[in-house]
């Protein structure tokens, strides 16, 4: 599930690489799924699924071994993974393999991290085997940033706090070892890049990078969630989510893991990989 997201495409490319069957679940099966075409061998079965829809789940999860379960934030979420997590049990799915989050904890200051860990929690509970992948900020949501960037700032509540990121493609290499190696399967693994960088060491790179001038600016949390929801227009619960994941960067120092090389046998893609694959998005 959740085949044209970040992860989820990602892993979908990893299966496609190994030669694995898949079968790719989307809500808008008409729409073509990125980098996916009808040459691919084995080919990708592409199905409607909405998990607000238990009878299309039912009808997706028929005859399916095991599940990538990833689906966008929301304040649904608990609802919605759990309602999957419940028919997947009843279809035979033997094995889900989750995307979760970091300090998934009852008592985490991130309101999206408590939800994952209920829905943990209720994955435990179901007796299904199941694989945790906690990963934490997706270098691919800083193109996001990407048109306030290109006007030379960055804005932020996290001060000089370094910041875990990682590759989604990294994440979706570990799902697909997940998936397919037996020695990986039923594991909980914390995931990030290969260092934690702040938001002015970041300024910093991509004023070099682009050869225009980026300045980091430090918010106060309410000033932050404010911009947010009134010049970005997210809405207030995304909003909160953002404030209190970066708040959180300052109470929890981020430090990274070894958990990609550890799994995969290779280190992870590189932040200033990243940057240099995607320049042309933050240049004016």
């Amino acid at each position: 599930m959740g085949a044209t997201g970040a992860t989820g495409n990602a892993l979908l490319h990893s299966l496609l690489t190994l030669g694995i069957p898949v079968r790719a679940l989307t809500r808008t099966p008409h729409r073509p799924i990125p980098g996916i075409t009808g040459a691919h061998h084995p080919p990708v079965e592409v199905q409607y699924a909405d998990a607000t829809d238990p009878h299309s789940l039912h009808a997706a999860f028929k005859d399916t071994s095991q599940l990538f379960l990833a689906m966008a934030n929301s304040p649904a979420q608990v609802e919605l993974e759990t309602r999957v997590i419940d028919i997947a049990a009843q279809a035979g799915v033997g094995h889900i393999v989750k995307i979760s989050a970091p300090a998934a904890e009852p008592d985490s200051p991130v309101a999206v991290s408590r939800g994952h860990h209920t829905v943990e929690e209720h994955l435990r509970a179901s007796g299904l085997t199941h694989t945790v992948l906690r990963p934490y900020a997706f270098m691919q949501n800083l193109l996001r940033l990407a048109p306030t960037i290109a006007q030379g700032v960055i804005l932020g509540t996290m001060g000089d706090a370094p910041c875990n990121y990682i590759d989604c493609r990294d994440i979706g290499d570990v799902a697909a070892a997940a998936l397919t190696r037996p020695d990986i399967a039923g594991g909980t693994y914390t995931l990030t890049g290969r260092e934690a960088v702040s938001y002015p060491t970041l300024a910093s790179r991509l004023t070099t990078l682009t050869g225009n001038q980026i300045n980091y600016v430090n918010l106060t949390a309410g000033e932050l969630r404010d911009n947010l929801i009134h010049d970005a227009h997210m809405p207030t619960w995304l909003a909160d989510h953002v404030t209190e994941i970066q708040q959180l960067s300052i109470t929890r120092a981020e430090t990274p893991t070894r958990t990609v090389i550890d799994v995969l046998g290779r280190p992870p893609r590189t932040l200033d990989a990243f940057l240099h694959e995607h320049h042309a998005r933050f240049r004016r």
